[in-house]
């Protein structure tokens, strides 16, 4: 029962866990901002690919 106790009043693990939380908010909000750029880059490279393949390319001599 004393070691049990002492478990539950150790403090040590404390910043442990809080780095561990806060490093994975930090991921979290990452992968969130890198999901919504990506959606919106594709949707912009889709547009100037589209713009694109309808463009005639004029040379000289022609």
């Amino acid at each position: 029962m004393k070691l049990f106790n002492a478990f539950l009043k150790d403090e040590s693990g404390a910043v442990t866990v809080d780095w561990v939380v806060l490093t994975a908010a930090i991921v979290g909000l990452g992968i969130a901002v890198l999901t919504s750029v990506g959606n919106g880059t594709t949707t912009l490279a889709d547009t100037v690919s589209g713009e694109l393949a309808g463009t005639a390319i004029l040379t000289f001599g022609d």
